[in-house]
């Protein structure tokens, strides 16, 4: 079935697994058990940096797939400890490139054609060369139909065999993943199997050039009518699924600081600009590119014209890109809407309807976390919260941390793409503009993802209408739940001046209740009626009415 080198790599990656295995079951549950549990303690950090340093250096070696498992984990902050992640951020998908010879006999089996048939010329130093394919500069022959709109393209080609490699080393990472299931701590803090099929998906996505083909064609079409933003052309004649042909828009980097200055480009105008075209990609297209290193995106001086800045920004390698189905938009809103309104319950079901918690979280701890930060930092300018001492800072951020690792808590990878998207995103745009202001860009974006989400015109009233009845409908068991609460601790309440006191509270949330409620029906009232919905338009003024006259004449409760 397998070839002995791939047999040897197979074998190799199991030995090395293996191995890591073999060290923790015996300084973790061996050691630990005999009377060292301190020494187990103080060296687990260097332990942790060590393993990942050895995988480091395998992923350098062997390449292909064990680069992306690098990556991959790097990202991993819910599941692995700092020790490993750390290590690993910096490992970049940058290898030796093939042989000028072996990638053209790739092109020409894929093309059905030599090279020289295909292409008017064809560059044999590659631009780029990764774990899983590289890329070459080429021209267009003159008699080709995009030749008339551009001639310089860049050819990705896969690499050879690396089909087999990927196939390989998912096999032994299954295996690896099985061994892992075994261990009782990680099986009840994470799905293995989730996170392998995850990964397995992606992998397979990159080696299939046309999939890369189409997600630049829908980057495409997404921005076709915004002037500010390039986005290559494929060439689909001369494109399969082991070549990926596209127009070449490589222009200056847009981490070369000193050469967007020199081209009269405003750095601070570039970052404002880059932010706001991944929001469109992420609130209205719901697709975005997830690969924003800066390898990927240029800036590109073109002449000024009108409303045109005299640049565009540019994009490349549409191979990872992330996906924001309806179902995860409204879990975000849900998200939005609980830290709006400071509900630390609400946001740990926002995280169940994500697919963040594992079954046997203890959601009641996770709850008493997210109040704690909210009582902490709730409210906070952002001068306010740089006042706030380091320490506590990483206090607070440890201490959630090791929540975290210590529950069932897996971040859905689309989900994971999007955050790590951000935080990249975040960087680069301080990078270009030291002054740059996330939140000021971020605001409007949030109120427009709310506001969208809410629906519309009907929907919106009877939305709020049904929202409102269920907080109304709650308050009684909530007020028993604090009473019971109250009651387990030990508080007494006998006072008469107490008592009074309670009953014009309960009469006063009667009012708001109901003040609430003919506001809701009255807009409601008023909005359909304006829109032409007569009858129902009427029905809510008059609901609206009735409960205006309960709130005005609301009896006294008897006591």
């Amino acid at each position: 079935m397998k070839t002995p080198r791939m047999r040897a790599r197979f074998f190799h990656i199991l030995w090395f697994f293996a191995g890591i295995f073999l060290r923790f079951i015996g300084w973790e549950l061996i050691l630990a058990k005999i009377g060292f549990r301190l020494q187990v303690r103080s060296t687990r950090s260097e332990r942790f940096r060590r393993e990942a340093q050895r995988f480091r250096a395998l992923a350098f070696k062997m390449g292909g797939v064990m680069i992306k498992v690098g990556q991959f984990l790097s990202s991993r902050l819910d599941i692995l400890p700092p020790e490993v992640t750390d290590t690993l951020a910096d490992l970049q998908d940058e290898v030796p490139p093939e042989t000028f010879g072996a990638i053209k006999l790739q092109a020409e089996n894929e093309l059905q054609a030599p090279i020289s048939e295909k292409f008017a010329w064809f560059d044999e130093n590659p631009l780029a060369a990764a774990s899983l394919g590289q890329v070459h500069r080429a021209r267009l022959r003159g008699d080709e139909p995009e030749a008339q709109h551009f001639q310089d393209v860049v050819v990705k080609v896969l690499r050879p065999n690396i089909e087999k490699i990927v196939s390989v080393d998912l096999s032994a990472l299954r295996i690896v993943g099985r061994w892992l299931t075994y261990y009782r701590p990680v099986r009840e803090h994470a799905d293995v199997p989730a996170l392998l099929r995850e990964f397995s998906e992606t992998l397979n996505n990159e080696i299939d050039y046309r999939l890369e083909g189409q997600n630049a064609e829908t980057f495409f079409e997404n921005f076709k009518d915004d002037p500010h933003v390039r986005v290559p052309r494929v060439v689909w004649s001369r494109s399969t699924r082991r070549v990926l042909t596209l127009e070449n828009v490589y222009a200056i980097k847009i981490t070369d600081y000193d050469e967007i200055t020199a081209a009269g480009i405003d750095r601070a105008q570039v970052a404002r600009r880059l932010l706001d075209v991944y929001l469109k990609q992420i609130f209205d297209d719901g697709f975005f590119h997830a690969d924003p290193h800066p390898g990927n995106l240029f800036v590109t001086p073109v002449p000024a014209e009108g409303d045109s800045p005299g640049w565009q920004l540019t994009f490349v390698d549409f191979g990872m890109v992330g996906r924001l189905p309806d179902n995860l938009r409204a879990a975000l809103r849900e998200t939005v809407i609980a830290v709006g309104t400071q509900d630390s319950a609400r946001l740990i079901k926002s995280y169940q309807t994500l697919g963040f918690l594992l079954p046997g979280a203890d959601i009641e701890a996770l709850e008493k976390a997210s109040a704690m930060v909210f009582d902490r930092f709730w409210g906070m300018s952002m001068s306010e919260l740089r006042n706030v001492s380091l320490h506590e800072m990483h206090d607070i951020g440890h201490r959630i941390r090791d929540l975290m690792l210590e529950m069932p808590f897996q971040v859905p990878n689309n989900l994971l793409i999007l955050v790590r998207t951000v935080a990249i995103l975040s960087g680069m745009c301080t990078g270009l503009d030291p002054n740059f202001n996330l939140w000021n860009q971020l605001a409007p974006y949030a109120k427009k993802l709310v506001s969208e989400e809410g629906g519309s015109g009907l929907d919106i009233v009877l939305e709020t209408l049904e929202e409102l009845a269920k907080t109304l409908v709650a308050l009684p068991s909530q007020a028993s739940r604090v009473l019971a609460q109250a009651e387990r601790e030990g508080l007494l309440i006998r006072a008469p001046q107490v008592t009074r006191q309670l009953g014009l509270l309960e009469r006063s949330i009667d009012r708001l209740s109901g003040s609430l409620i003919f506001s809701a029906l009255l807009l409601g009232g008023i909005f359909l009626y304006n829109a032409g919905n007569l009858v129902f338009g009427q029905t809510l003024l008059v609901f609206a009415g009735i409960v205006l006259l309960w709130v005005l004449f609301l009896p006294r409760r008897s006591r």
